[in-house]
């Protein structure tokens, strides 16, 4: 218990870290998007520069603003004095993250980086230290503490760091208005992408898989229409053909119940009226938030006039990996 108690202190302390840091946030941050959302705009890209665990944080923040369309590398400030350098380009924005604000190795990088055209905005625990005094904007990622019992080890100052960077790329997310679909477009390989990338109708189940019957069927032939097509629910559709309801195997096991002899009543006796659906060109992400939402196991899908044309069943869902 003792260890549970140091580690809520841990995670207490650099909460509150970040709220202090919040609480900070300023017109520099506001001018921080812009330069960056200028940058983009104009085909130039953003370079972030650390050294040590502040290198680390750089390496996450430059992945976050790549995962999301904006542009950026990481410069080696080792490297950058032979030859490195030449990643840089007129126009760029230049991340230095420094807590202490006077890392030698950025210091010796920083005329160097101001030859070129490029706009720097600092990320420093220190704005009153050389890195804040040469840059363009600075954003404060100052902590009372670390979370270390020594006081030592970069722990509440790196999770600013992360976040502030986080704030950053998730504001210029929505100031550049990036999309769902744009956002698919650089995660392809994972579940993500593929129920963003994939629409309702490629992943429905239709023709034979389909199970459905018309709106005067018994009970029993849709239990028959559901066990060709090996599917745990049945669309009814109404004579003019759209959608009527659904009967699952969980609607059988209750009217069961009632009436062992329930396999000649009519079906639409035992449906649910009015059921959860989708639209058939809708991507396939919607599919899992309304399936996930509702709680339900199996949504119909229509087309643009209304018909039943498939079903998404939830098992499908995992077996196309798209969730």
């Amino acid at each position: 218990m003792e260890f549970l108690a140091k580690a809520r202190q841990v995670i207490e302390i650099e909460t509150v870290a970040l709220q202090g840091m919040a609480a900070r946030l300023d017109g520099g941050f506001t001018r921080a998007v812009e330069m960056l959302k200028d940058t983009l705009d104009r085909r130039g890209k953003i370079v972030v520069v650390g050294i040590g665990k502040s290198g680390n944080i750089g390496h996450k923040i430059a992945a976050t603003l790549n995962s999301t369309g904006a542009t950026a590398v990481v410069l080696n400030s080792q490297n950058a004095l032979h030859g490195d350098l030449g990643i840089l380009s007129d126009g760029d924005a230049v991340l230095m993250l420094s807590y202490s604000g006077e890392t030698a190795e950025l210091l010796d990088l920083l005329p160097h980086v101001k030859r070129f055209g490029v706009q720097v905005i600092a990320l420093t625990g220190k704005p009153a230290s050389t890195l804040g005094e040469h840059s363009d904007v600075v954003l404060d990622t100052s902590v009372d503490r670390e979370a270390c019992p020594m006081n030592l080890a970069p722990t509440s100052s790196s999770t600013a760091m992360l976040v502030m960077g986080d704030a950053l790329a998730m504001v210029l997310l929505e100031a550049r208005g990036f999309t769902e679909k744009q956002f698919a477009r650089y995660h392809p390989g994972g579940a993500l992408g593929r129920a963003l990338l994939t629409r309702v109708s490629d992943i429905m189940r239709a023709g034979e898989q389909l199970a459905q019957v018309a709106d005067g069927s018994t009970v029993r032939e849709a239990l028959v229409a559901m066990t060709k097509a090996r599917s745990g629910a049945c669309v009814v559709t109404a004579a003019d053909g759209k959608l009527g309801g659904i009967f699952t195997h969980g609607d059988f096991a209750r009217c069961y119940q009632a009436d062992p002899h329930v396999g000649d009543r009519p079906v639409a006796e035992f449906m649910t009226r009015k059921p959860i659906s989708v639209d058939a060109d809708s991507l396939a992400v919607e599919a899992v938030q309304t399936i996930g939402s509702h709680r339900v196991d199996d949504v119909v899908v229509l087309d643009a006039e209304g018909r039943a044309v498939g079903l998404v069943d939830t098992q499908d869902l995992a077996r196309l990996k798209i969730v």
